[in-house]
């Protein structure tokens, strides 16, 4: 026996089967696995062979579509003639077995051709052999989760078989000589892909249970496949044992199962064209050969700084910080790295500031820079989830809950999007249990919805926001308040709600300070920014030439004298929108009837004082 590959949960499925009278399997069980012997088998096969080790005389498989299998007919007979005779059973013949072959009882490959026995008459069976001490018969319920309906409105059939199967195994026969001790009981075992499917009132808190989870395969059971696999891929590395290649296609493969080890293989040798291995697994994933992260280059990043400062204005130093992270990202001095090859977020960043200063713009521009749209920028406003069970909302509420049909917001919002920025607002109004998703997120990359679906955040860049210490802190030099704007985040996390571990994981070198905004220019810059929107809605709606001021900079001024700088950037836009916009509508409404009356002319702004009119020339 190899022992190099038996996973903790057969060691623990084997160890339970001799100890208990009934067994949960759950989790990743349609998947295949290794061996003992170091082969790759599927989940029940494992499961039977490893009964029959362990001194099981039979295993039986049983579903509701598939009847049994596992035993031959014959063998079915006797166990249904075991012990007391019930009237629920009659005669062998009332069964369609179909013709005994006397071929082997592999549990996969010889059917009894069973299709209509009911859960009652096999749970029956199971009770008979378990009330005597005879035989040593493994009865597994094969896809149990799709045997019972909605755990909070059971059928009566339903609860009779519940009903059944725990008297069976309370009321199962007890050997208590020194001499059978250490043999096995007959037994039943129920494979489940979820728990949560399964009424808890079976197994919990009920010691002639117990619960085998199957975790998706680890670091190095990957490796194993893909080294018994190596020769069916075609890529344009070479998978060679303990070659870099060979370590970055295990991280690549991180939360896949074997299943879909086998189906990357498969991919591989569809396409006309050999891929390497990055691009293999994005086109798996995600149906593109080329993610977002890898299209990041020299040129591209040369351009941040200019890009960035397009709509947001008088922040210069945040910019600076986001280009000098993202350079870090893509020179592969940081744990993001530019390619999928690390399996966390590619990015986080936290940034603090007063409010209205460019916190949810800049946001917005990274999106569009990273992802080429504005739109993969999807913003949770955090001040809706500062609640008890507010974690349910982002991530799905459990079986039985309301909203579980619905999922998690920020569940389905990833497994949409893959390739996005995620924007958590007012990161500090957030309940606390929702920091502890948060941290999962950082540290794992990926977060299980509330349906047991995994989700994986490896390809999202994160930002969180937050206006901590914008009340106490006065504006001065840029220096001194980023200073005080950083101060502020770690004295938060560290002091008042001691949480130092996500501070640490978002990391204090990616906080980023955003600036006061009460210097004229930049509020005028601001002004003209939001400008640019207004006069292309006026050419695409009204078909005009021009948008323009007799004086502009005095117009501006005008403005912006009028703002509250406390308000910063949106401060601005209500100003705009009050002196000028509203204005523009009410005269566009009263002196244009028809849009061609404005084809190719301009729109003047005169000023009078604070107040603007407006003529067609």
């Amino acid at each position: 026996m190899n022992t190099e590959h038996i996973q903790t949960w057969l060691e623990n499925f084997e160890r339970q089967s001799i100890l208990r009278r009934a067994l949960v399997v759950s989790g990743n069980i349609i998947d295949l696995a290794f061996a003992k012997n170091g082969q790759l088998q599927t989940i029940n096969q494992i499961i039977s062979d490893s009964l029959k080790a362990k001194g099981f005389q039979h295993v039986v498989f049983y579903s509701r579509v598939g009847g049994v299998s596992g035993v031959t007919t014959q063998q079915w007979n006797d166990l249904q003639a075991t012990g007391f005779q019930s009237s629920i059973f009659g005669d062998a013949d009332d069964y369609d077995m179909g013709e005994d072959d006397g071929s082997s009882t592999q549990a996969t490959n010889n059917s009894t051709g069973q299709t209509e026995l009911t859960p009652k008459d096999f749970f029956a069976v199971a009770q008979k052999v378990m009330f005597e001490s005879q035989h040593r018969v493994a009865f597994v319920v094969d896809w149990s989760n799709y045997m019972f309906g909605q755990i909070n409105s059971l059928s009566d059939a339903e609860r009779a078989w519940l009903q059944q199967i725990s008297k069976s195994i309370r009321d199962a026969q007890i050997n208590l000589s020194a001499s059978e001790i250490d043999k096995p009981q007959s037994l039943l075992v129920f494979l489940c892909s979820g728990l949560s499917n399964l009424p808890p009132s079976l197994y919990l808190n009920n010691p002639l249970f117990a619960e085998i989870n199957i975790d998706l395969p680890n670091l190095h059971e990957r490796e194993r496949a893909i080294s018994a696999l190596r020769m069916m891929f075609q890529v344009q590395e070479d998978l060679l044992p303990q070659s870099q290649s060979m370590t970055d296609f295990v991280t690549l493969t991180d939360g896949f199962t074997i299943r879909d080890i086998y189906h990357l293989a498969r991919l591989s040798r569809q396409q006309q064209d050999t891929l390497n291995l990055q691009n293999l697994v994005s086109l798996y994933r995600f149906g593109k050969r080329q993610s977002p992260w890898e299209q990041l280059n020299h040129s591209k990043l040369k351009g941040t700084k200019e890009t960035l400062k397009l709509r947001v204005k008088g922040q210069d130093q945040a910019i600076d910080a986001v280009n000098k992270i993202l350079i870090r990202a893509y020179t592969g001095l940081s744990g993001l790295q530019h390619s999928a090859k690390a399996r966390t977020p590619k990015g986080a960043l936290f940034f603090v500031g007063p409010t209205g200063v460019g916190k949810t713009e800049l946001a917005k521009s990274l999106a569009q820079f990273l992802f080429g749209d504005e739109d993969a920028c999807i913003r949770f406003d955090m001040s809706e989830f500062n609640h008890e069970h507010a974690d349910q909302r982002l991530v799905g509420a459990p079986p039985g809950y309301v909203g579980y049909e619905q999922g998690g917001q920020l569940t389905n919002a990833v497994k949409n999007r893959p390739f996005s920025l995620l924007l958590f607002d007012e990161i500090e109004k957030a309940h606390p249990r929702i920091l502890d998703k948060f941290l999962q997120i950082l540290e794992d990359g990926r977060l299980t919805d509330g349906k047991g679906e995994t989700i994986s955040f490896a390809d999202t860049f994160i930002v969180f926001t937050s206006n901590i210490g914008a009340s106490e802190i006065e504006p001065s030099t840029p220096e001194q308040v980023s200073a005080q704007f950083q101060s502020a985040v770690q004295h938060h996390f560290k002091t008042e709600l001691k949480r130092p571990e996500l501070l640490g994981r978002i990391g204090e070198a990616n906080i980023i300070p955003f600036n006061f905004m009460d210097n004229d220019e930049i509020l005028k810059n601001i002004a003209r920014a939001k400008l640019q929107p207004l006069e292309q809605r006026l050419k695409d709606k009204w078909q005009i030439q021009a948008f323009r001021f007799e004086d502009e900079d005095k117009a501006l001024q005008t403005l912006v004298n009028q703002v509250n700088k406390q308000h910063g950037g949106r401060g601005v836009l209500n100003v705009l929108t009050k002196n000028l916009f509203d204005p523009l509508a009410d005269f566009l409404f009263a002196e244009v009837q028809y849009p061609e009356q404005l084809k190719n002319r301009s729109i003047e702004v005169i000023q009078a004082g604070k107040v603007f009119d407006f003529n067609i020339v």
